[in-house]
């Protein structure tokens, strides 16, 4: 399907018979008296540079939708709105969104996140993959993109030995102009190490293969509030 095309109609499904009066009757009573559905919002969780990958943009997407809303249903009114956010925050694009827009369960659960970092222990390492950081000691630690992405790959697959190949397949495009070699992996390994300082052998060394990560006593791994990080293993 070409990008500009409209989505496919739904296909018609089988009419119901209709509920008997007393089974109407008791459907309505259960209903707020004042309330009834009047739209819906849909959340959408892109950046520009995943849909720039998928071959769209935002405003395409947008248009596309709308042109395809019209079809379907002309007499609906629409408003798309584009949440922004500070270049390099971390967590799931979805998530984003939702807090931008005010949406009553995404600031329960940042709301949540909040009291649980004023809970944290002193010690120890909080690997948060909802939020993509890691605190040490309590205190947020500054790892790279790529050095969280390292770290999160080998946390979700607790207990699997990964191969040097592996990780580069995984976390470096074949455009990327950095692409290391396996080897080079060992260098941002060590650099990896050296942030977590005293709990640099969470990471372990599987000689002549790759790395691996173990549960560790002093590692609490957070997989966001609700539903689980959809990378999880």
């Amino acid at each position: 399907m070409s990008n500009t095309a409209l989505l496919e109609r739904p296909t018609a499904t089988a009419v119901r018979p209709a509920p008997s009066s007393s089974a109407a009757e008791a459907t309505a009573a259960d209903l707020p008296a004042a309330r009834s559905p009047r739209g819906f919002a849909l959340y959408v969780g892109l950046d520009e540079i995943k849909a720039a990958e998928a071959g769209v943009s935002l405003p395409l997407l947008v248009d596309a939708l709308r042109r395809t809303l019209a079809e379907l249903a002309p007499g609906a009114e629409t408003h798309a709105t584009v949440a922004l956010a500070p270049h390099g925050s971390g967590g799931r694009d979805l998530d984003v969104v939702r807090l931008a827009l005010q949406e009553p369960g995404a600031i329960a659960r940042t709301k949540a996140a909040l009291e649980e970092d004023a809970a944290v222990e002193e010690g120890g390492v909080t690997v948060d993959i909802s939020r993509k950081r890691v605190l040490i000691d309590g205190e947020s630690a500054a790892f790279t993109y790529k050095e969280f992405e390292l770290l999160q790959y080998l946390v979700l697959r607790e207990g699997r030995t990964i191969e040097r190949s592996e990780l580069v397949s995984a976390l470096w495009q074949a455009q990327d102009d950095e692409t290391p070699g396996e080897r080079t992996i060992d260098v941002h390994v060590r650099r990896l190490r050296a942030k977590l300082g005293r709990y640099e052998d969470i990471v372990r060394t599987v000689r002549g293969i790759g790395y691996r990560f173990d549960r560790h006593a002093d590692v609490v791994i957070r997989y966001g509030h609700g539903t689980p990080s959809p990378d999880r293993f």
